[in-house]
């Protein structure tokens, strides 16, 4: 038994970070402050040819803007570091000569070309057996069939080998999942697994084992992915000793395609037109650009709480929740096993819920940057009362421009479809008398309120139809046919730019 919760997310720098991978780093950090645990990011960038330029940075800054704070790793140091496993190579020679001492592991010497013929020849007798395993290794080049002199003269040579691990035969393997109860599986139907490759590297499978046990994680919570090797896993701790030690083990159902068959990939947010990156990626070497959540518009709770509930659902059903409430309910046992549809339209709503309930100075913060690039020495509070009038009308941030335009400059066009449906001949005549009594407001009395009761008095008075004034004006203030209430529209542009509008409106809509 482990004495303190500690956690680990160790993704491999060979690209960005999926929102699958995002959410295996939610649970885990979830899990972990539940039970005032530890959360490691370690970087397993074991598999040197898969490397991509930038991806281990993008992974941290897209943790930093989920708001996963990482209490081990690369930046924040720790005792159980380096949290690199390029940094660890020490570490894994020093352990795989206790699994070659103790008959767990093998050097093999075998080439491409000889593995091949071994599948060929596997395959055309008929065998149920396709694999390098306890079965076939004695036909094939190691330190099983060779001579101890034979093997070290090879090694000195420099002949290329890899260590190969030495999986029992026959031998039932039964470990428990806490999501998907006991997996059992016989020896004979793995593979003697690479632990170390030729270029003298370990592979995933060893260096996680050797990491896991040396960083004290009590919990490997991972994606469905891995549950395969799973039982190699097992096999591996036992090899040294340590399956009294072995952390408990929790695999996450798969994100799946809206459609909900397979599983969720880059090419469908492509075809679909959603992201599927937390940030915007550039491929280093195509120069191509995938969208991320962040630069379409979504805000960091949004996400994180849309991702929280592929594959959990808390006690309540309750949807909307913080970082706070997701950590104080978060339970491994009512994560699901079944896959979890990945919804475009449900991730919108969500974006929609929290921009409406997000204070306007927050949202502030977000707008700005993108409303003074179209509109340069835009006053802040007078952005902040506009998002406070436009905001729930917007699902994305990026929305504010196109919903709120109006009311940083004069319509250059009017939506011809409105102008055809509300535009009629005595249209003219009507805005004329709006700007007559608008006009003869005093400038500090031209409130939503006072404006409001001013135009309202006016059309019941000549007892003409409301939709016959207010649509024609809106057009005339907007150039479109929606947006929030008219009178606040009015009392936020002014007096001088209202009768402007209307003036211009007049002058130029023809139907």
């Amino acid at each position: 038994m482990h004495e303190k919760v500690r956690v680990r997310f160790a993704p491999s720098p060979t690209g960005p970070l999926h929102i699958g991978g995002v959410r295996t780093a939610l649970f885990n950090y979830l899990f972990a402050k539940k039970h005032k645990g530890d959360f490691l990011l370690r970087i397993e960038d074991t598999d040197q040819m898969r490397y991509v330029k930038g991806a281990e940075e993008y992974i941290m800054k897209s943790l930093e803007w989920c708001g996963i704070e990482i209490d081990e790793g690369i930046n924040e140091g720790g005792d159980f570091g380096p949290y690199k496993q390029s940094e660890r190579r020490d570490i894994y020679n020093e352990h795989i000569k206790k699994l070659l001492n103790n008959g767990s592991a093998y050097y093999a010497f075998d080439t491409p070309e000889e593995l091949d013929a071994l599948r060929k020849r596997l395959e055309e007798s008929g065998s149920s057996v396709r694999q390098y395993n306890a079965q076939t290794r004695g036909e094939m080049k190691n330190s099983f069939t060779m001579p101890e002199n034979d093997v070290f003269a090879e090694i000195e040579s420099g002949k290329p080998y890899v260590i190969r691990f030495a999986v029992p035969e026959n031998e039932t393997i039964t470990v428990k999942d806490i999501i998907r109860g006991e997996v059992t599986v016989n020896s004979s139907q793995l593979d003697d697994k690479v632990l170390f490759k030729s270029d003298g590297l370990p592979t995933y499978h060893f260096a996680n084992i050797v990491d896991d046990h040396l960083m004290k994680i009590s919990h490997v919570i991972r994606g469905e992915e891995w549950l395969p090797s799973l039982p190699l896993h097992v096999l591996l701790y036992r090899a040294f000793g340590r399956e009294d030690e072995m952390p408990e083990f929790a695999h996450l159902p798969l994100l799946l395609k809206p459609s909900g068959k397979g599983k969720l990939s880059k090419r469908d947010g492509d075809q679909l037109g959603f992201p599927v990156f937390p940030l915007e990626w550039k491929d280093p070497k195509t120069g191509d650009i995938s969208a991320g959540y962040k630069e379409s518009g979504y805000l960091p709770e949004a996400f994180i709480n849309m991702l929280a509930l592929l594959g959990w659902s808390p006690e309540d059903d309750k949807e909307i929740l913080s970082l706070e409430e997701m950590i104080k309910e978060f339970d491994l046992n009512r994560v699901h096993k079944s896959g979890a549809r990945f919804s475009p339209e449900k991730a919108l709503w969500f974006n929609q819920q929290y921009i409406i309930h997000t204070p306007n100075d927050e949202l502030t913060d977000y707008i700005l940057p993108e409303v003074e690039k179209k509109f340069p020495d835009v006053d802040v509070l007078y952005v902040e009362k506009v998002i406070g009038l436009v905001k729930e009308r917007m699902h994305l941030l990026t929305d504010f421009c196109s919903q709120a335009a109006f009311f940083f400059e004069t319509p250059k066009e009017y939506n011809p479809k409105v102008v055809k449906k509300r535009w009629k001949e005595d249209t003219p005549q009507m805005m004329q008398q709006i700007y007559d009594l608008l006009e003869d407001i005093p400038e500090q009395r031209f409130t939503t309120e006072h404006t409001e009761h001013i135009v309202k008095q006016f059309i019941e008075k000549n007892e003409l139809n409301f939709g016959k004034v207010l649509n024609p004006f809106r057009l005339v203030l907007t150039g479109t046919g929606g947006g929030p209430h008219l009178f606040d529209i009015i009392s936020s542009i002014g007096k001088e730019e209202t009768l402007l509008r209307i003036k211009k409106g007049i002058e130029e809509i023809k139907r």
